[in-house]
């Protein structure tokens, strides 16, 4: 199926901006925020931005509630960034999607993006972020029982490299984790999807590899287990999983060989592909119908589990 209308009029209308890889981060990520600021937003119960503790100082959350009242599930999202763009404010819309269609209150995590804060930073603000979440949940409407973990693209990896680590450590319990596109593997070896939708489909390979080597600092940390989970032995004991993929995009296939390795150890693992979308698709959820209901299908998910 041909990449969707609608996405293929943005890659065509972007085709003369400067590559991302040529654009200075923090220029990049004040145009994302200039981008992102025109989309509708819909309207939640209460927002809140709050600064909390983590391990390299203050980390930056804002917490969505779709009502006031109490006991609700409690999504911790990471936002996608190539490891080095993006923020809360870009994934604004996205997350108050989220937390309409799951009924959860969803707490955005600002981590740590490269070159400032390189590997492994956002890992650990991310932990750091989800543990206090656990421990403060029940003072913004949350269960700390129905903790879940989730991202888009890197962001994913965080939520990834969350539940495993929490897996590891004995905690916090998380009951599912929602995965967007996630990276789950430094590309040492391309996959066909690098080759096949490197190009033309938005996110580009020398963007993708750009984000990679300005995150990574030390390359005996590429096949680090917190760096790329695709390559961690077991995986076996992780809450069950929401994956989606996208057919014009570079990390397709391994959001795909994520979900297959979840699914051998055992874990209960749904995977969902978009064969008309792009990477970047779901943060159009309210502008772009597949993503729309794309949306409400995770959410309709996420409350069978949380």
């Amino acid at each position: 199926m041909a990449l969707h209308p609608q996405l293929q009029a943005i890659v065509d209308a972007s085709a003369g901006l400067p590559p991302m890889e040529s654009v200075e981060p923090a220029v990049l990520r004040a145009n994302y925020e200039a981008l992102t600021a025109k989309a509708p937003r819909p309207d939640v119960a209460h927002v809140e931005d709050r600064m909390i503790p983590g391990p390299r100082g203050e980390i930056r959350v804002r917490i969505y509630r779709p009502d006031m009242d109490e006991g609700h599930a409690v999504i911790t999202y990471f936002h996608g960034s190539a490891f080095v763009i993006c923020s809360i404010d870009t994934h604004d819309v996205l997350c108050r999607h989220l937390c309409l269609q799951s009924g959860a209150v969803v707490v955005s995590v600002d981590y740590g993006l490269a070159p400032e804060a390189p590997f492994p930073a956002g890992p650990d603000d991310s932990f750091a972020a989800t543990q206090w979440v656990a421990a403060n949940a029940a003072s913004f409407g949350g269960d700390p029982a129905r903790l879940v973990v989730a991202g888009d693209s890197a962001g994913a990896t965080m939520a990834i490299v969350t539940a495993l680590r929490a897996r590891d450590a004995g905690g916090p319990a998380i009951v599912a984790q929602f995965l967007i596109y996630p990276v789950t593997d430094y590309p040492d070896t391309l996959p066909a999807s690098y080759i096949e939708r490197g190009e033309d489909c938005g996110l580009t390979a020398k963007a993708m590899r750009w984000g990679w080597d300005l995150y990574i600092t030390n390359p005996d940390d590429r096949g680090h287990p917190h760096a790329s989970p695709l390559r961690v032995a077991d995986l076996s004991d992780l809450p069950p999983a929401y994956v989606i993929t996208a057919e014009y995009d570079l990390l397709r296939d391994e959001g795909k060989a994520f979900a297959d390795r979840l699914i051998a150890a055992g874990v209960d693992t749904t995977l969902v592909h978009y064969d008309d979308m792009n990477h970047g698709f779901m943060g159009m959820a309210g502008s772009l119908t597949r993503a729309d209901e794309a949306m409400a299908a995770a959410g309709e998910w996420l409350k069978t589990l949380a």
